[in-house]
């Protein structure tokens, strides 16, 4: 049974950092605003943080399968939650740097130029740091692009382990920096902080709503609005368009097994780069015959998502920090005197747990890390700190997302590895000369993997770059689908090029900036 429901305003498919922040955004204009997020609101459960759970377990995944370019099935680790996979994420947010907009050559090839610069996302950006609780220092980072204000909350302090290990780096003649974290913290009085500094924070959801999230920061300030309309576990099947394919007339979607119909005035797709371009391509039609909007064989192209792999460093003394994910270090982000490419970043990942072990050793360790007893996991777990490094990888346009009947396709190969092979290598000697911290480092992975695999999709991005050009681009400048009147997609779909830096922030400013526009669009 198909129902046709009312009409409305906008409708926005997902909730993440494009999705609930576009939402929050636009609530204020009064329209009629429709929702729709596929999974539900996470559950507040002890599991939360439980690290057997959550990583072994990965109970807050979803179960369903995509297929790599060899037709392999993998388990894409991806939540389907109120809040997206910011539900999960390690809350690092940085913005991209000012040259990352420019046209940047690589050693393996050219990072194209935004067609939209710094100045025009920095007063978003300034924005998306107070709505999303940044946490951070200027002036630490060399790197960081110019403000028009300063961060809105201090830094979170590194607690004396952590200390330790940033002014043995410093002493090295590098500049770490306190890393941009998203967290609803108060250091100053902690009876009034939500964040208990706990060592359950990356890749985890959090239990007590400390972490800024899409849910806890844009969806539940505005849910109780008599003009926004949230639906869980409505899953958009499908978008419908007009006779001449300019217009979106319908949103077909099943909501908890009844299939409806919605419409709107403006439709917005947020559901990832991955899944947003997957909808375009399953709503093909006579108009739109390979694919809705993509004219420009465009769509589901250049999927990017960083080269990114974790180190351990094992030390002689356990690290009694609660909280570790404090650090980063830029220094190598444009290369290095005898490597005049980029290398990318440098920063913490939260606690090594005993229980994330077993689960996230690499493929020929896993089944000795498995054979390990308890105890020993817990011996190398509270002597470890955990470091995670993320090098651009650059658009490849066959790198890309496809659907073949009811399956999803994840066309995707590595390039610029040589740039992230020196950056791992240039680290693990930076660790090997902190002096007595750092007993070894290995090339072990613990969070997420070693050379983290294809079904780490955390970073995605691309898949419908934005431009002028309809030929060569899905998306005009305020991401409006060049061929469909009514249609935006704001979620990292848009991103023309990678970056060094974690991509959510600029996720959440152009969320804000094209709000601003439909705002203006809707008057």
């Amino acid at each position: 049974m198909i129902t046709t429901s009312d009409r409305y305003d906008i409708i926005i498919i997902g909730t993440g950092a494009g999705g609930g922040t576009l939402a929050y955004r636009l609530a204020p204009t009064g329209k009629k605003i429709l929702v729709l997020e596929r999974g539900d609101f996470l559950p507040r459960e002890k599991e939360n943080w439980t690290a057997s759970e959550v990583y072994q377990k990965e109970r807050y995944h979803t179960d369903e399968h995509w297929y790599d370019k060899d037709g392999k099935a993998f388990r894409p680790q991806t939540g389907y939650w109120v809040g997206g996979n910011t539900k999960l994420y390690g809350s690092a947010l940085l913005r991209l740097r000012e040259r990352d907009f420019e046209q940047v050559i690589h050693k393996d090839g050219i990072s194209p130029a935004w067609e939209l610069k710094y100045q025009d996302f920095e007063p978003y950006y300034t924005q998306a740091e107070k709505l999303y609780d940044v946490h951070a220092q200027q002036g630490e980072d060399p790197t960081d692009p110019p403000r028009s204000e300063p961060y809105p909350y201090p830094a979170v302090s590194h607690e004396p382990d952590m200390q330790e290990i940033s002014d043995c780096i410093k002493q090295l003649g590098y500049y770490p920096f306190h890393l941009p974290m998203g967290m609803k913290i108060n250091e100053v009085d902690f009876s009034n902080s939500p964040c208990i500094r706990c060592d359950t924070h990356d890749g985890f959801p959090c239990l007590v709503h400390a972490k800024a999230d899409a849910e806890v920061n844009t969806l539940r300030p505005i849910r109780d609005r008599s003009n926004i309309t949230l639906l869980t576990k409505a899953k958009v099947l499908k978008l419908h368009t007009s006779e001449s394919g300019r217009e979106i007339t319908a949103v077909e979607t099943d909501v908890n097994g009844d299939l409806h119909h919605f419409s709107a005035d403006i439709v917005v797709v947020a559901c990832g780069a991955i899944n947003s371009a997957a909808l375009l391509l399953r709503s093909a039609n006579d108009k739109h015959p390979n694919g809705l909007a993509n004219s420009s064989d465009q769509v589901g192209r250049n999927l990017m998502k960083q080269q990114e792999f974790a180190l351990l460093s094992i030390h002689f003394e356990p690290n009694k920090a609660h909280f570790q994910k404090t650090i980063a270090v830029n220094d190598f982000y444009w290369g290095e005197p005898d490597f005049p490419y980029p290398m990318g970043m440098v920063q913490n990942t939260g606690n090594v747990l005993a229980d994330m072990i077993p689960a996230e050793a690499p493929p020929m360790l896993a089944p000795f890390a498995k054979l390990i007893p308890e105890f020993g996991l817990h011996q190398i777990a509270e002597r470890s700190v955990g470091w995670w490094l993320q090098t651009e990888d650059l658009p490849d346009p066959n790198n890309r997302v496809r659907v073949e009947g009811e399956k999803l396709y994840v066309d995707y190969t590595l390039n610029n590895t040589e740039a992230a092979q020196r950056l791992v290598h240039r680290w693990t000697s930076v660790m090997k000369s902190i002096g007595r911290k750092a007993m070894h480092v290995l090339p072990f992975g613990l969070y997420p993997r070693n050379e983290i695999p294809l079904q780490a999709v955390a970073h995605q991005c691309g898949t419908c770059r934005f431009g002028s050009d309809p030929k060569t681009s899905v998306l005009d400048i305020n991401c409006r689908i060049h061929d469909v009147d009514n249609l935006y997609v704001v979620d990292s779909s848009f991103f023309p090029s990678n970056s060094g830096v974690n991509l959510t922030l600029t996720i959440i400013a152009n969320a804000l900036r094209v709000g601003d526009h439909l705002a203006e669009r809707l008057k």
